[in-house]
């Protein structure tokens, strides 16, 4: 597995206040990584040590193989685009002047893909209008225009979304998705906005407490989001034996609790059990979204 983003036991200190702490990430090249954790959690903490805007107290991070404590890492940081926090932006200036300063200020003499830039993010008729008369999406789009300047190879988006009205969201997402798929460049974003994460995001990590948790493909949350039934059963053994003669997808989740998955139409499912002898003492349809997923997960974290 090639990783263009990971972390070995990653740390960052205030004084007494752990703002990550043992943090280990791994984005695959050509994701989109969803970084999820509430505010505080550590996640634009995390951006700012990967993008050197700060030092980590101790740990380590590799970018594009090569770790942070060696010289090269200068030049692989050349190789990211990013939005910290906020675009920067002149709001006194076009949109194709904002370009042109962040074309001067790298150090590129060639400006003639500033309009295919202005064209990709759909800011191409803006003209002479200043920054500042921008809605917060363009702004935000804008800010992306200038993060991919550089051609870069991984694009970190610290919420790129926040504060976005619909239309502004959709605009970003499909963005998003165009930059991944055509342009092939991997995607690190921070949200809080799980829903609109679950449309785009190929894998995930979610931050608590300045550590990663958990790790997880879309494709393996997927599975476990399924519509599932729960039934809380006296005999395990009995209603397993069942399920595997009738090739029904199912998990042993404890002594007394089995979740079925899969599309079942639950009075005849409960009628077919009837007829072969088996009454469950309790019968739950769930279906699981990537909010109570999240949820159970820190919750599960508090309580270890």
């Amino acid at each position: 597995m090639e990783y263009i983003l990971e972390t070995n036991n990653l740390e960052k200190k205030y004084k007494n206040f752990k703002a990550i702490s043992d943090l280990n990430i791994h984005v695959k090249k050509g994701a989109i990584y969803g970084l999820i954790g509430k505010n505080g959690a550590g996640k634009t903490t995390l951006i700012r040590l990967i993008c050197g805007l700060q030092n980590p107290t101790s740990g380590t991070y590799s970018i594009f193989g090569v770790k942070n404590t060696d010289k090269k890492i200068l030049r692989e940081r050349e190789r990211i685009g990013a939005i910290v926090e906020t675009p920067s932006i002149y709001v006194n200036m076009s949109a194709k002047d904002n370009l042109l300063e962040q074309f001067k200020l790298i150090g590129l003499p060639n400006t003639e893909a500033i309009d295919e830039l202005l064209k990709l993010v759909g800011l191409e008729n803006t003209g002479n209008k200043k920054a500042k008369n921008f809605s917060l999406g363009m702004k935000q789009r804008l800010g992306i225009a200038i993060a991919l300047v550089n051609n870069p190879d991984l694009l970190i988006l610290d919420e790129p979304i926040n504060g976005l009205d619909p239309e502004g969201i959709i605009e970003i997402r499909e963005l998003i998705l165009k930059l991944n798929k055509k342009k092939k460049i991997t995607i690190l974003i921070s949200s809080h906005y799980l829903d609109e994460l679950s449309k785009i995001a190929t894998d995930y990590g979610f931050v608590d407490n300045g550590g990663i948790i958990k790790e997880i493909s879309s494709e393996e949350l997927n599975k476990k989001m399924e519509h599932k039934i729960e039934l809380k059963v006296t005999d395990i053994k009995k209603f397993s034996k069942y399920f595997e003669k009738n090739k029904i997808i199912y998990e042993v989740i404890d002594d007394n609790t089995i979740n079925v998955y899969g599309k079942i139409n639950l009075s005849k499912f409960i009628n077919d059990l009837s007829k072969n002898d088996l009454v469950a003492d309790e019968v739950h349809e769930k279906e699981e979204t990537l909010e109570n997923y999240y949820m159970n997960l820190i919750g599960g974290a508090k309580n270890d």
